[in-house]
């Protein structure tokens, strides 16, 4: 992989460290071609610290260092994508990513949906929702619910009907979604599980 060190005149390049697993961004840090080389031979992130003028290995001190699972460049080969498993808080402030963020799994729509259906659970008083209505008929019929969305999805499947089958297919998961959360549980729940798997 050619980096180009020498684009800024400083022997620098940034470096966006990534959660391999969550994919959120932990921290920007700075690395000159010794940074970089050491923490390829040590699988440990080391930058170049600008402010102690020397190499400075993520966790030195703390105990949190940062795993490298991968590095990548960008198109001007002049910034690095740097993929980790961090260990423990990344933030010299004790947080887990320097913008003051917790490092949780999101899955983009699918987690601003259980939210929706969280705050649906919690306020179920709301008598124009459908999700709080079936919160306040109680387990067993949003049990049944998902039960008559996967049979649903078994017969569209059998049949050619694209659209029917992607509808019943999203109202399955919609209505699991609700069942998880009637349950206690979110999809990183089952997220650990399937990983536990592997």
């Amino acid at each position: 992989m050619k980096i180009d060190f020498n684009k800024n005149n400083d022997g620098l390049v940034p470096a966006i460290i990534q959660d391999a697993t969550t994919k959120n961004v932990l921290m920007l840090g700075y690395m000159n071609e010794e940074a970089y080389q050491k923490t390829l031979d040590s699988k440990k992130v080391t930058f170049f610290s600008r402010t102690k003028n020397r190499l400075w290995t993520k966790g030195e001190e703390s105990g949190n260092f940062l795993n490298l699972v991968n590095i990548k460049n960008d198109c001007d080969q002049d910034s690095l994508l740097v993929m980790v498993d961090p260990v423990g808080p990344t933030c010299h402030k004790g947080s887990d990513t320097c913008w003051n963020e917790t490092n949780e799994q999101s899955f983009g729509f699918l987690t601003d949906l259980e939210n929706t259906i969280q705050n649906r659970k919690e306020n179920q008083d709301d008598e124009k929702s459908y999700v709080a209505s079936l919160f306040r008929k109680g387990i067993n019929k949003v049990a049944q619910k998902v039960g008559e969305e996967a049979v649903e999805v078994v017969i569209e499947a059998k049949d050619d009907n694209e659209k029917l089958f992607l509808d019943e297919s999203a109202d399955l998961l919609f209505h699991y979604l609700i069942l998880l959360q009637a349950k206690g549980y979110k999809l990183n729940d089952i997220v650990a599980v399937l990983k536990s798997r592997v």
